[in-house]
């Protein structure tokens, strides 16, 4: 056993005004500040806390939270 935490790159985004959802590969190099609904149109922005807008939309957190085990939300892109 390795030690390492297991990253998952595949996730689900949610648009909180229209629930529109959309499968997306989270990128592993950048964070992603924004994300344009296909649905609505809105332009999606990260929560305050949260380092972008797969820890604050998606079913699972960016790669780099899941690998620091969920902790470190608003400095792991910092």
């Amino acid at each position: 056993m390795s030690g390492a935490a297991e990253v998952t790159l595949a996730a689900t985004i949610t648009c909180p005004q229209c629930g529109q959802s959309a499968a997306s590969t989270m990128p592993t190099d950048a964070c992603q500040f924004f994300w344009d609904c296909p649905g609505c149109g809105a332009l999606l922005r990260p929560k305050q806390g949260d380092c972008c807008v797969y820890c604050s939309y998606a079913n699972i957190p960016c790669p780099p939270v899941q690998a620091a085990g969920g902790e470190g939300r608003s400095a792991c892109c910092g």
